[in-house]
């Protein structure tokens, strides 16, 4: 057990045991002998006959990996589901559970191979680590007892301990419990935020900082760097919150960050693990867990405090240890790791980046839209990837599946190699027929345009092939910084923009946020459904400053070329004629002050709401061109939250009632000679591609990785044929025509 140690003045019962355990960890051991020697030590040091370790076989199993006093031939044998018995029950409450009498406790499970009936006192903790489970710690004894708060406060502190050395592999060895972490493969399952796929290595948005040594026998000076580092986060918090002044909104939230920062509790808390004997990093992170277990469920306002929390104690953990995020350096082959990411954050890191992987986001977060901007692959919703994953861990990144690869074997890289492999020679196909017109075997002429937002999105139009920017998003300007930007500057950008599109002819989309795209400037407004709130044009005729703004941009960036300016999310008549009218107003203006015209303006509207497939003829008259918005009006037309993965998947793009829409809206268009496109991922994907123009469209845009299978299925397809077996499939009633098509193409 190594050499016996004497106890100093006044030191703490925790202290004297994690002083102990420090000795019992610097000994040379393998993982089960290391488990074993810290199993003996807490039952002597706590006067108990019984300590066991049980460790997470996986996520929803626990396996009993060393213990004194239980049967030994159970080790690695017991097993129990979190929840099942008292052990699964402090694993799945996340808390100590200390009770006097275990047999007659709520929930307690018999396991007659342990022998454990004989023991009537139970203390567990959980072991834990930022919200991630990893075992459960417990000593039980014959006295009927509750162990005292100081007891259960010592083995909460040596469950802090061994969390860390779980951490750092100290417990690794044979057997799935036992396993060495970090260096298995293990694949993340998530959603599809942009197809396409990369092989790289990891690197962590926020990398986690590992503690080397957790024990300390200097509380005095531990409590010394803990001050510091407090002073240091408090000065920082309040340069912050003076930077922010004359910005309500950012004053609110920065007011309420500083209330933690200078929050009495949350420092006494931290100064009492020190005196137990920790370092001042651990005592940082053992709060920062413990306060992860009590608000975990909780309310969804109190989670936001969570954050908060999380934010401050990261923030402490770096300045304690000097380990932090070095953005600057940045892999050739760099994936990017993180639990989410604003478009700002992702805008910095660039086109290097060949895949992100991120443990939230949505479908429609703007940062979902700079990756498929720049076709770099992305999953969503990978839950534990930055738990499971460090920085240069190699890792495949297969965006169509909506999966990721960690530290996958040679034969899943090997099946990966040869999917990249293929799609090389698919792009190469691609790159040789790029300067085609895209003409369907039966003549009809579909124009086949790009989406952007970026003026690192523009050398696409080439590279792609494109005939032009169906969609320029312009609120990525407004997003990606901290204050409006000036008309000027906003001007200077839109006429570099068609200086890069040289000639051919670019859609500048109107300022569209509300809904999942908030301002960092904007005070949010809470609504029940923001999808169906206060957003795009909406925004723009309440506030008309912004708008007015912004179309004397767009009118003095086109300094004498054509201009074609797009309203988003019409709901209504009404709203199109207003924005329209107050286009007009500004053209007036541009004219009384001298300033060059347009050559030519085209307004147009963007239709996203089943609404407007049923507007009066004025709208299709009004309008001089129509785009309709796929994303948000198959999700408004099916009643299916687009960021909702339960719901979005059940509904075809296919479906027979979408299409008849789609339909209905290419006959008015056609009334009136309005010209129509589709613009959204749909539009992307060559099977719907090809149905849309089946339909009628003769315009599509999407993003540019997309053209080259769009136009490649297009350029062998007859509409006519396509159109009769859609036809076919309607008759014979059936909800989608996928199946329909995809024989037809099969069979061609």
């Amino acid at each position: 057990m190594g050499a016996a140690i004497v106890p100093a003045p006044n030191d703490s019962d925790s202290r004297r045991l994690l002083r102990r355990l420090q000795a019992v960890m610097a000994e040379e051991a393998q993982g089960q002998e290391r488990l074993d020697r810290i199993v003996e030590l807490v039952a002597t040091s706590m006067s108990t006959e019984v300590c066991s370790i049980y460790l997470h076989r996986d996520v929803e199993t626990l396996e009993l990996c060393a213990t004194r006093g239980l049967n030994a031939e159970s080790v690695h044998v017991t097993r129990m589901r979190v929840g099942e018995g008292l052990v699964g029950r402090v694993a799945r409450r996340r808390a100590p559970l200390n009770t006097a009498d275990a047999p007659g406790t709520r929930g307690f499970r018999y396991m007659p191979e342990t022998g454990e009936e004989v023991f009537s006192s139970f203390l567990g903790v959980p072991v834990q680590r930022l919200g991630e489970r990893l075992g459960v710690l417990v000593v039980q004894s014959k006295d009927a007892r509750e162990f005292t708060e100081d007891e259960v406060y010592a083995l909460e502190v040596v469950a802090m301990v061994l969390a860390e050395m779980t951490e750092l592999g100290a417990f690794t060895g044979e057997g799935e419990a036992l396993r060495p972490r970090h260096k298995e493969q293990v694949l993340l399952r998530g959603v599809t935020g942009q197809e396409g796929a990369a092989e790289g290595v990891v690197h962590l948005h926020d990398p986690r900082v590992v503690i080397t040594n957790p024990v300390s026998d200097d509380p005095e000076g531990e409590m010394l760097r803990l001050h510091g580092a407090v002073d240091e986060l408090r000065i920082s918090v309040d340069r912050m919150l003076s930077a922010a002044s004359g910005d309500r909104a950012q004053t609110e939230v920065i007011e309420a960050f500083r209330m933690f920062a200078y929050s009495r509790s949350w420092l006494r808390r931290m100064e009492d693990d020190i005196n137990a004997g920790l370092t001042a990093e651990a005592a940082v992170e053992k709060e920062q867990t413990a306060t992860r277990a009590r608000m975990n469920g909780a309310e969804p306002y109190l989670r936001d405090r969570l954050a908060d929390l999380d934010d401050l104690s990261n923030r402490l953990l770096q300045m304690l240890t000097g380990q932090g995020p070095d953005r600057a350096v940045l892999p050739d082959n760099a994936v990017l790791v993180a639990r989410n990411i604003g478009p700002g954050e992702l805008l910095d890191y660039g086109r290097r980046l060949k895949g992100v992987v991120l443990e939230e986001g949505s479908v429609g977060s703007h940062a979902a839209i700079i990756a498929r901007a720049w076709a770099i692959p992305l999953v969503l919703q990978a839950r534990g990837v930055t738990i499971e994953a460090l920085s240069g861990d190699p890792i495949l990144v297969d965006g169509d599946q909506g999966v990721a690869h960690l530290r996958p074997d040679e034969m899943v890289r090997s099946a990966f190699r040869e999917k990249l492999a293929m799609a090389e020679r698919d792009q190469q196909r691609y790159a040789s027929i790029r300067e085609r017109p895209c003409v369907t075997r039966d003549g009809a002429r579909i124009a086949l345009l790009m989406n952007a937002g970026l003026m690192a999105d523009l050398p696409s139009l080439v590279s792609s092939g494109a005939e032009g920017v169906g969609l320029f998003r312009t609120e990525l300007q407004f997003l990606t910084r901290n204050k409006v930007p000036r008309r000027g500057e906003l001007a200077s950008l839109y006429a570099r923009v068609l200086d890069a599109a040289n000639g051919k002819a670019v859609t500048f989309r109107t300022l569209d946020i509300g809904s999942d795209k908030v301002l960092p400037y904007m005070k949010a407004t809470e609504e029940p459904n923001p999808a169906l709130g206060w957003r795009a044009i909406r925004v723009g005729l309440d506030k008309t400053g912004v708008m007015r703004m912004q179309l004397q941009a767009l009118l003095r960036a086109a300094n004498g070329r054509p201009m074609d300016i797009m309203f988003p999310f019409i709901a209504q008549l009404e709203e199109f004629l207003e924005a329209r009218a107050h286009l007009t107003r500004e053209i007036h203006r541009e004219t009384s002050l001298g300033h060059v015209l347009p050559a030519t303006i085209r307004v147009g509207a963007m239709l996203e709401t089943p609404s407007m497939a049923f507007a009066p003829r004025t709208f299709f008259e009004a309008a001089d061109f129509i785009s309709i918005g796929g994303n948000d009006l198959k999700q408004f037309f099916f009643a299916a939250d687009r960021e909702n993965e339960r719901v979005r998947r059940r509904y075809d793009t296919l479906n027979v009632s979408y299409l008849s829409l789609i339909e209905q809206i290419v006959g008015r268009c056609d009334e009136t000679k309005t010209p129509l496109s589709f613009c959204g991922e749909d539009a992307g994907r060559p099977v719907e591609a090809l149905c849309f123009a089946a339909m009628g469209l003769r315009s599509l845009s999407m993003r540019p990785a997309s053209i080259g299978p769009v136009k490649n299925i297009l350029l062998k397809s007859d509409l006519s044929e396509v159109r009769t077996v859609i036809n076919a499939a309607r008759e014979a009633g059936e909800q989608s025509v996928r199946g329909a098509v995809m024989e037809y193409l099969r069979g061609r």
